[in-house]
C-alpha cells in the first residue's frame, strides 16, 4: 500500500533539514575563524576589505573570500555591501572573539567537533550499546569542555551560586575545607581559590591528564591553597569537609549514587554539598527546546557512554531533572535538597544532610 505525502510537510522538513545543514557549516566556518584567528583581528577594527584582512591575518584572500561570504550569510559577522566590506559589531564580537566572556561560544563549538574529530568511535559506541571512558575522547573536548564552561562559573560562582547557599560563603570567607569534585581542568577550584584565599580547596578528578592541566594552571594563576589529587568521587581521600561541590560532572559518573553517598559521609557536621547540574524539566516534554536539543545530544555520545564505561553504569543522562537528583541525593542519605539558584544552562541544587 503505497503512503500518502502531504506535500506541504515534506517541503517544511527539507526546510528545516537544509537551515541545520546551513547551521552545521557556519559552525565549522566560525571554528576555523577563531582557530585561524580571523575573528580576533576584526575584533574593534572597524569595516575591513578581503584584501585589507587578508594583509591583517596573512592569510590567503581566496580562502578568506569564500569565508567572509559564509559567515555573512550566517550572520556572524555584518557584511556592508555598498562598499564590500566586511565587520564584526561589538555584540558580535562577545560571541565569537571575547575569550572568557560568559556570551562567547567558542567552547561550545570547540565540542561539537571534538564529536567528529572521532566520529568512527561515536558511532561504535553507539550501535554497540558498550560505554566509552571519558579518556578515549580527544584533547579537543576536554579544552572545549573548559572553555566553555568556565565564563559561566567566573560570572556565577562567587557572586550568585555561593552567597545563594546558606551560611556557605561566611565559612569560605573564614577558611573552610573544600572538596572540588569532578574538577577537570581546575577552573572551578581555581575561582574558589582566588576569592577564599582563607580557605584550601581540594581539586579530585580520576582522569590524570586533566588533573596535570588544572595544576599547571594554578601555577600560572599563582595561587597556593590549592591541591589536586587524581581519584575518583566514590572514593577520594579526606574528611571533614565543610563545603563540597561537583559542577556539571555527577551525570557522568557511572556511580552517582556512591558519589554523593562518600560526599555526605566526608562532610563536615553541618556541611553543604552544592551540585550543579544542566538546567532540565522532569521530562522530555519540558526539555523540548534548543537547549534541551544540545543537552540530549552531547549527553548520547559523551555523558551516557562515559557513565556506562563505569561500575554501575547508571546512565543518568545530562537531561536528569531535579526530581531525578533528587532521589539518587536521597538514596545517598542526604535529606534536604532546594533549588538555590539558576541560569538558563545551569541549575544549582543545595543539598543537606
Amino acid at each position: 500500500m503505497s503512503e500518502a505525502i502531504d506535500e506541504a510537510r515534506l517541503e517544511q522538513q527539507i526546510g528545516k533539514v537544509i537551515g541545520d545543514v546551513a547551521g552545521a557549516m557556519s559552525l565549522f566556518m566560525a571554528y576555523l575563524g577563531d582557530q585561524a584567528g580571523v575573528f580576533a583581528a576584526m575584533d574593534g577594527a572597524g569595516p575591513l576589505t578581503c584584501d585589507a584582512l587578508a594583509a591583517k591575518t596573512g592569510l590567503n584572500p581566496k580562502y578568506l573570500h569564500e569565508w567572509l561570504g559564509s559567515v555573512s550569510a550566517a550572520g556572524y559577522i555584518a557584511f556592508h555591501s555598498h562598499n564590500e566590506t566586511f565587520e564584526l559589531t561589538p555584540e558580535q564580537a562577545l560571541v565569537f572573539s571575547r575569550e572568557g566572556q560568559p556570551a562567547c561560544m567558542q567552547g561550545f563549538i570547540q565540542i561539537v567537533f571534538s564529536q567528529f574529530e572521532l566520529l568512527d568511535k561515536a558511532v561504535d559506541t553507539f550501535k554497540s550499546g558498550k560505554g566509552r571512558p571519558w579518556s578515549e575522547h580527544s584533547q579537543c573536548c576536554f579544552c572545549g569542555t573548559d572553555r566553555f564552561f568556565r565564563p559561566g562559573y567566573a560570572a556565577n560562582l562567587v557572586d550568585n551560586w555561593i552567597p545563594a547557599l546558606d551560611g556557605v560563603e561566611a565559612k569560605l570567607k573564614a577558611g573552610a575545607k573544600v572538596a572540588d569534585i569532578g574538577c577537570g581542568h581546575g577552573s572551578s577550584t581555581i575561582l574558589m581559590a582566588q576569592a577564599y584565599p582563607n580557605s584550601t580547596i581540594y581539586g579530585i578528578d580520576f582522569h590524570a591528564p586533566s588533573i596535570d592541566a588544572a595544576r599547571a594552571k594554578a601555577v600560572q594563576a599563582g595561587v597556593t591553597n590549592v591541591k589536586f589529587e587524581v581519584a575518583s568521587a566514590q572514593d577520594y581521600p579526606g574528611e571533614g569537609f565543610d563545603f563540597a561541590c561537583i559542577f556539571d560532572a555527577l551525570h557522568d559518573m557511572g556511580d552517582p549514587v556512591g558519589a554523593a553517598r562518600h560526599i555526605r559521609e566526608t562532610l563536615a557536621p553541618g556541611g553543604t554539598f552544592m551540585l550543579v547540574e544542566p538546567m532540565a524539566g522532569d521530562s522530555m516534554a519540558e526539555n523540548m527546546h534548543a537547549v534541551g536539543q544540545i543537552f540530549y545530544a552531547a549527553s548520547c555520545t559523551v555523558c551516557t557512554p562515559a557513565s556506562l564505561a563505569q561500575p554501575v553504569g547508571l546512565g543518568l543522562g545530562a537531561q536528569a531533572g531535579q526530581k531525578r537528583l533528587t532521589e539518587v541525593c536521597r538514596e545517598a542519605g542526604f535529606a534536604n535538597v532546594r533549588r538555590a539558584a539558576e541560569t538558563p544552562t545551569n541549575m544549582v541544587l543545595e543539598v543537606t544532610a
